[in-house]
């Protein structure tokens, strides 16, 4: 049996974008990365296709891509799952697309830094699973490709802020984290509309609902109680 992949592709950002169809063999790999890898290693067409990888195994979060339209993770999605034998794989629409299905997910890292989310001082351990949790986030971005409220440089983060700022609000003292409260509050709490969307497509399994709650209580609502 044979796989078909309709790759939309671009040479620069500035390019028209057009579908390249490529066909291999299904029993010659297992995932959308594995093919990507053959189809570029084989030379079964004349340009390489662009593409991000480094771990292959769902710990690094660079493969993603929108795969039959749906944000996902290369080394995760399983050829399997497409029995029609024809798979559409594009770029992330929510970045500015460097080339092919690369992206550029630099405002991930840029907005991780306007947020500060990280200790002046030391802190009590989360003993409650939920910085555990947080801390599996792979910053892929598949969250803020589905989420109806993050646009790129606007003043909502998204969950990948989210995840971020969890690990710390809760096991900070008051009086250390009122720098915190105010730009989680800022940047996550008040653009949020709460649609869930980033609990059912990360990759990585996160309970983005189960953070949500907790990290409300603890920097907005019983800020306000006590104010």
């Amino acid at each position: 049996m044979e796989i078909t992949f309709d790759i939309l592709r671009r040479k620069s950002a500035d390019e028209k974008p057009y579908i390249q169809t490529v066909t291999i063999e299904r029993g010659r790999c297992a995932t959308v990365a594995e093919a990507l890898d053959i189809i570029n290693t084989e030379k079964l067409i004349d340009d390489p296709v662009q593409w991000e990888r480094s771990c292959k195994q769902k710990k690094c979060g660079a493969c993603a891509m929108l795969i039959y339209g749906r944000p996902r993770l290369a080394c995760d999605a399983r050829l399997d799952e497409f029995p029609r034998g024809r798979i559409k794989l594009e770029p992330l629409k929510k970045f500015p697309c460097v080339r092919d299905l690369m992206v550029d997910r630099g405002v991930i890292f840029a907005n991780l830094m306007k947020l500060g989310s990280w200790l002046d001082e030391n802190a009590a351990c989360d003993d409650t699973g939920v910085a555990y949790d947080a801390s599996k986030c792979l910053q892929c971005g598949c969250c803020l490709e589905v989420c109806p409220n993050f646009y790129s440089g606007g003043e909502f983060f998204g969950a990948s802020a989210l995840t971020a700022s969890s690990r710390l609000i809760g096991e900070t003292p008051a009086e250390l984290g009122k720098r915190l409260y105010g730009e989680y509050n800022g940047h996550f709490f008040r653009g949020c509309g709460k649609s869930l969307s980033c609990k059912d497509i990360c990759p990585a399994g996160i309970d983005t609902e189960r953070l949500m709650v907790r990290s409300n209580a603890a920097a907005v609502w019983k800020r306000k109680k006590r104010s």
